[in-house]
């Protein structure tokens, strides 16, 4: 999704986010109801962005994370290489068509869309592919650039194990006679039901991302897997994490949580700004709640996005086994975009 980088790309950003209706879907008001809740929400978020630092962190560390990886194909995948990095979001600058204008002035070839959600939903990685095509269109109408796609990857070695190590970061700050009793709880973003009740397969690649994890933990604590930063009256997918911690932070059985935010792989408001300024602020025992530590700048996280793009190139294959089907079950009421993943991105 990206972020705005300054507070006062915040209004752009989120008219932006509203008017997807792959996103958040409004139907024929989709244009009207943007424009409202975005003007509605600008002074809130604003005020939230001042209190993390005036942007979102979320471009610095994109651009880093993309950068290292590249410097790790260009040696362990020399055959492909000069491998050359780029950055595109889907509300925020550099924008799809910035960065698409900027390859073909580069005179980029052969190109990988690298989904930055390790688990997809068609409303954040299949909206992104979306406005990749529908740019594509406009910008490379030759096709001169030819594309591939990583759509997935939920329970990549080096994500997993990049979490474990990180939770259990969290859990020895914890006396040793209560650590194996500390709820850990994976705090996803969640999603429209009316989105899930079509057959999204994001619920499903969090849950697998969070058993994973787990299971290298070998299982050491009780866990769950909550929801965050619902939007709106519509019903959205629960349970809540704010709710949950609510419940669980006040019982005296309960002698500490480690948050994870297992659907991101940096830092940005949800994590800086809901996780750490407002579950804090609203917890009894704050002292109790600790927060694993984001993907950002981690070293064994970024070797594994090296290894999954090494091994997608070796592979030769164009997308997932999944992206039809996600297609058939989400592109529904899609507009403007391709109806089959070959239409971009060419036959496997």
């Amino acid at each position: 999704m990206g972020g705005p980088s300054k507070t006062e790309e915040t209004h752009d950003f989120l008219l932006k986010l509203f008017q997807d209706g792959d996103l958040i879907p409004f139907g024929i008001f989709q244009k009207p109801l943007a424009q409202f809740i975005a003007k509605r929400r600008t002074p809130t978020i604003e005020k939230h962005y001042d209190e993390i630092g005036g942007g979102s962190p979320i471009r610095k560390w994109s651009e880093y994370q993309c950068k290292k990886v590249c410097e790790i194909l260009d040696e362990t995948n020399p055959e492909t290489a000069p491998h050359k990095p780029y950055v595109a979001f889907r509300y925020a600058k550099p924008l799809t068509e910035e960065t698409l204008e900027k390859m073909k002035r580069d005179g980029i070839k052969r190109a990988v869309a690298f989904s930055q959600y390790p688990q997809f939903s068609y409303s954040t990685t299949g909206s992104s592919i979306n406005e990749l095509y529908r740019q594509t269109i406009k910008k490379d109408p030759e096709r001169t650039i030819e594309w591939s796609i990583i759509d997935r990857w939920p329970q990549q070695p080096g994500l997993v194990k990049a979490f474990a190590n990180n939770i259990k970061e969290k859990l020895a700050e914890f006396p040793p006679e209560i650590r194996d009793e500390i709820v850990i709880l994976f705090s996803a973003h969640s999603l429209p039901m009316e989105i899930v009740n079509l057959g999204d397969s994001y619920p499903a690649e969090v849950a697998a991302t969070v058993y994973k994890v787990m299971e290298s933990l070998k299982f050491s604590n009780p866990y769950r897997l909550v929801w965050q930063s619902q939007v709106g009256p519509k019903p959205w997918l629960g349970g809540q994490t704010a709710k949950i911690i609510d419940k669980l932070e006040k019982r005296d059985d309960i002698k500490g949580i480690v948050l994870v935010p297992i659907a991101f792989t940096s830092d940005h408001i949800e994590t800086l700004h809901e996780l750490d300024i407002e579950i804090m602020e609203d917890a009894e025992n704050p002292e109790k709640i600790k927060r694993a530590e984001s993907m950002n700048g981690n070293e064994i996280f970024i070797s594994g996005l090296a290894d999954l793009v090494k091994e997608h190139l070796q592979s030769g294959k164009k997308y997932s086994k999944q992206l039809e089907l996600d297609c058939i079950l989400g592109g529904e009421r899609a507009t403007g975009t391709f109806k089959h993943p070959s239409e971009l991105f060419g036959k496997k």
